[in-house]
């Protein structure tokens, strides 16, 4: 970590806030989101010096960072070939990017809502509209010219509760990476929709006689060191 200030990019809720502040040696911590409801509840974290309002895609410190951390926030912006070297370029020299985004769009949780919007509503869902991550080597290719890169993946199993009347996968994802999905389609189309996912859900990851699953979830690291 360089000097300057750590930023958390895209901040949520400030969860993180104190790990961040634990971590910063003394620096400022600076959290950043664009929803005001987000930054409310972050207000309640301990571990910020301060709060900005902002959108990721034309964000630009105050001061020179010597980290700027974002946590499952990158995947929902787009045009990553032009967002993170923009990043990587306002750190200060010996600054870090550090980054975490979920990378399992490939897996049938994520790429069935996708697949049954492109066969039954095709033209009516666009691709962008879904959180997109870039393949592991345009990262790679993108970003180690710029410095120290280092990128792995780690695949995380949890167990996801029993939901009455429907698969756990589904009440998962629905809400965060096929919100865009559903949210183009009448209620009609969202009934079909959510029960021909289900049937697929059942055979992919099957369920326990209580109603669990065991969800295998994978999320890609990166940091980048200039």
């Amino acid at each position: 970590m360089g000097a300057g200030d750590v930023v958390d990019l895209g901040c949520g809720n400030g969860a993180l806030g104190e790990a961040l502040a634990a971590r910063a040696a003394g620096r400022s911590v600076i959290g950043v989101d664009a929803s005001p409801a987000m930054l409310t509840k972050a207000r309640q974290s301990k571990g910020y010096t301060t709060l900005q309002q902002a959108d990721i895609r034309d964000w630009h410190p105050r001061s020179t960072p010597g980290m700027i951390f974002s946590n499952a926030a990158l995947h929902w912006v787009g045009n990553h070939e032009q967002l993170l070297p923009r990043l990587a370029r306002i750190l200060g020299k010996g600054g870090t990017l550090a980054v975490q985004m979920p990378h399992q769009n490939k897996s049938p949780s994520h790429r069935v809502w996708l697949s049954l919007a492109e066969e039954l509503y095709p033209d009516r869902v666009e691709k962008m509209g879904t959180p997109g991550v870039m393949a592991p080597v345009k990262y790679e290719e993108l970003l180690a010219p710029m410095g120290q890169f280092r990128l792995w993946e780690t695949e995380y199993f949890q167990r996801l509760g029993a939901e009455e009347g429907s698969h756990p996968v589904r009440r998962f994802t629905e809400s965060t990476y096929a919100r865009p999905i559903l949210e183009a389609l009448n209620a009609e189309e969202k009934a079909d929709m959510i029960s021909r996912y289900e049937e697929v859900m059942h055979a992919a990851y099957p369920v326990r006689k209580d109603g669990s699953v065991l969800f295998p979830f994978r999320r890609m690291f990166f940091t980048l060191t200039v």
